[in-house]
Order: structure tokens, then C-alpha cells, then sequence
């Protein structure tokens, strides 16, 4: 799609939509491990499985797209056959993007999911972090030459990306399956998320603005952020279920205080948590 201004883009132009990972191993890993830190359906091997109907009707109801609500209100039993019927082998993990039009339609592109230890899945914890050390080396996480201007369509994830596609280009990233990732920023020099994952960052507990939600506090006296929707960044799942479960707390990251070399984690619907970097010096 040519870039255009968003107020001019018709309905009948664009989908809503939401992709998760669909993994076997989720249910005995989530009931058996991690069953304090996992929301319900814990049997389910679609990842955060209610948490991607709620983004989908919450970015329907903005719309006022009156047919995807009513195709939208689904239960999670109902929600997951549906999908079952895109899973030609149960016993793989695929990477699922679902897609609703303006007029209730639905479609479900299926391909083989990347590769990712189930535990990463889960928020990370004192284990999780430690496996996570020891296994692959972490993202780079670039950051933007350029603002991003707030909207529907970053607050909400549709298929108009030219914003999130320019981002990546500018940087040099090539392709999804590269381990790099860009931070976005709005004109106030405020993060917003990374062109296809949520960021959280390590700061000092006593200057975070603790009107966010969850707990996030750590015993040494940091705690882990991640920018409020209000900078204009998208409602991800991972980050519902990073803020409900108190991994984190909402707070303003702006572009100034970020540090080169700076340790810190990102998520998205497919590959859970990932550990990363900030390089700020190329």
C-alpha cells in the first residue's frame, strides 16, 4: 500500500490484526512450570489465546467495524477451533497471522514458527533469565533516525505497516528472521515500541512513576518499564501479560536516556521474550 495520510484510508483497504504462536509444548510447560505466571487457558497450545481477541475486538470497536465485532465475540473454545482449522500438523509450532476486514472476514496465514525455548514464553524470572543467558546471543536493538507520528495505526495493529516497514529499512534490517529490531519514536522524542516487539528497560525503582500498573519491583533497587500507550505505541499482548502479571510498570522512556550498551528485554505474540541490546553507536 502507497503511503497516504491515515485519515484518508478507506475501511474496505485495510485488516486488523494479530499473530501469535501456536506450540504444543505451551500447555504441559504452562500448567507444570510456570502455572503461577501464565494466564487461563493454560491447556491451550495457541500462546496468550484470549489476549489476541480482546486486541482484535478492542481494535474493531475503534473502528466501529459493527460486523468484525459481532464476528469478534467469540469465546476462547470457539476462538481456538477456529484456528484449528489452519493447523495442518498439531504437532509443530507455526507462527499464525490473523486478519479481520472491516467487514467480519477472516482469514489465517499459517508458516512454520522460528525456533524458541517454551520457557521464554513466560515473563522472565531469576531462572528464566539465567537459561536465557546461556543460550542464544542477544537482539540489537537500534534506534530510529526519525520520529514516528502517533495513530490509530500504531496504537492498534493493522496491515498498514509503512511506518514500521520504513523504520526497519532505515536501519538496515532485511528480514524478520534477522535478530535486530528498531525502537520507535514519536515526535516527542518519547519511545514507543519496536517495529515488531514491546521494549521493557532497567531503571532505578525510586524514579519510575509508579501510576502504572503492576508491581515490577526488584529487590536491588531497579525495576523494569515499558512506555505507557499514551507515547503512542501498540497494545501488544506480551505486554498485557508482562504489566497484568507485574513483570513490569508503565512509564515515559524518552530517546535521551537511553545508554548504548544498556541490557534489556523485548516481546511479541510469536517468540515471547527476548533479551537484547541497545546499540546506539554503529
Amino acid at each position: 500500500m502507497a503511503s497516504q495520510p491515515h485519515s484518508s484510508i478507506p475501511p474496505e483497504s485495510f485488516s486488523i490484526i494479530s499473530t501469535l504462536r501456536y506450540d504444543p509444548q505451551i500447555p504441559a510447560v504452562a500448567s507444570k512450570s510456570h502455572a503461577d505466571i501464565y494466564p487461563y487457558p493454560k491447556d491451550s497450545p495457541y500462546y496468550l489465546l484470549p489476549f489476541h481477541r480482546d486486541r482484535l475486538l478492542n481494535a474493531a470497536t475503534h473502528f466501529n467495524w459493527a460486523k468484525a465485532i459481532e464476528f469478534l465475540q467469540l469465546d476462547t473454545t470457539q476462538f481456538s477451533q477456529l484456528l484449528d482449522k489452519s493447523i495442518s500438523d498439531q504437532s509443530k509450532p507455526w507462527r499464525l497471522r490473523i486478519a479481520v476486514d472491516s467487514q467480519g472476514n477472516c482469514t489465517v496465514d499459517v508458516n512454520p514458527a522460528a525456533p524458541c525455548s517454551p520457557r521464554s514464553l513466560f515473563i522472565p524470572s531469576a531462572d528464566i533469565e539465567t537459561e536465557a543467558a546461556t543460550q542464544l546471543p542477544p537482539w540489537k536493538l537500534y534506534l530510529d533516525t526519525q520520529p514516528t507520528e502517533p495513530s490509530a495505526f500504531t496504537t492498534h495493529k493493522t496491515t498498514v505497516r509503512d511506518e514500521y516497514t520504513s523504520a526497519r529499512e532505515r536501519v538496515g534490517i532485511t528480514s524478520l528472521l534477522d535478530p535486530v529490531e528498531v525502537l520507535v519514536f514519536n515526535p516527542q522524542e518519547e519511545v514507543m515500541e519496536g517495529s515488531i516487539t514491546t521494549p521493557y528497560f532497567r531503571r532505578r525503582s525510586h524514579i519510575v512513576d509508579t501510576a502504572g500498573s503492576g508491581s515490577g519491583s526488584g529487590e536491588d533497587g531497579f525495576i523494569w518499564v515499558t512506555p505507557p500507550l499514551s507515547s503512542g505505541g501498540n497494545a501488544g499482548t506480551t505486554r498485557r501479560y508482562a504489566l497484568e502479571k507485574g513483570f513490569c510498570v508503565e512509564r515515559l522512556v524518552k530517546v535521551d536516556e537511553l545508554v548504548d550498551g544498556e541490557e534489556c528485554w523485548l516481546s511479541n505474540g510469536v517468540r515471547g521474550f527476548i533479551r537484547a541490546v541497545v546499540v546506539l553507536e554503529r
